[in-house]
């Protein structure tokens, strides 16, 4: 009898096993039918950078920089002349309300940003080493720029936008060298020059209302002037649906060779705006 139980139990081993086996098999069909089946389509996420509608940008700012001018005459016997006047001396030399502002206009991923800065003020500054100076009385400083974008990438915390456009300038009045012991000596009666621009903007959201701003452009190619620079870096913050506040640091230049002299002009400082969004 004892060889018959124990084939019985293998056999029963056996049984068990095929058992085990074949749920195995059919369970591991049923995991591959459900991974190999139509996965659900998630919707791409649509970057909150490129808006389908126009939006308006006007920023008003008030930029205070330090101004580093140095002319240098073509006439060797004429030693060049130089000077930096603080934040708080051009103030003092202001004869007229100054403006400063700028504004976008923007569609999908294209836009159209403008920057104007008027500036009168008085011939000469406090300085040994006066610029300008001589009989003029008074002197106007223009600066206007245009330049249209493109926005090639964009994710919902970040976007940069490439573009080219102009900045014209505009010097009214007599620029004259004072040289100390030296008579007065004219090296141009005003100033006016455009040059063409190429330039870039990178945006990066931080968290909490905050994000950073980074611009930059470069041109004149010898076109208008040598060369004309800017860099403009901000923290910014969404104070509401409507309003950013911007705060920084701004530096525009540029190098001009005229008629009998070259120019070149460094205006660095901290800057503050408000950015007002309009839907019309």
């Amino acid at each position: 009898m004892k060889p018959k139980i124990v084939l019985g139990c293998r056999v029963d081993l056996c049984r068990l096993f095929v058992v085990i086996l074949i749920a195995g098999l059919m369970g591991v069909g049923a995991a591959g039918a459900q991974q190999t089946g139509p996965q659900p389509v998630q919707p791409a996420p649509v970057p909150p950078q490129v808006s389908p509608r126009i939006e308006v940008l006007l920023t008003p700012y008030v930029w205070l920089p330090w101004t580093a001018s140095t002319v240098s005459p073509y006439n060797s016997r004429i030693p060049s002349a130089s000077s930096t006047v603080d934040p708080g001396t051009l103030i003092s030399h202001l004869t007229w309300v100054p403006f400063m502002g700028a504004a976008e206009l923007r569609y999908g991923a294209y836009g159209a940003m403008f920057d104007y800065i008027h500036a009168p003020v008085k011939s000469g500054a406090n300085s040994k080493a006066q610029l300008f100076s001589g009989a003029t009385t008074g002197m106007t400083e223009d600066s206007g720029t245009a330049m249209f974008l493109y926005r090639p990438w964009a994710r919902p915390d970040q976007s940069i936008d490439v573009g080219v456009g102009v900045r014209a300038w505009g010097i009214a009045g007599d620029i004259k060298l004072n040289q100390g012991l030296l008579p007065p000596v004219s090296v141009a009666n005003g100033l006016s020059w455009a040059d063409p621009l190429i330039g870039g903007r990178y945006h990066r959201e931080l968290g909490n209302g905050f994000g950073l701003t980074a611009y930059a452009d470069v041109g004149g190619f010898g076109l208008g002037a040598q060369v004309d620079w800017q860099i403009l870096l901000t923290l910014d913050y969404r104070l509401n649906s409507w309003v950013d506040l911007r705060g920084g640091i701004r530096s525009l230049n540029y190098t001009y060779r005229g008629k009998s002299a070259e120019f070149t002009e460094h205006l660095y400082g901290p800057i503050l705006a408000a950015t007002f969004h309009f839907n019309p």
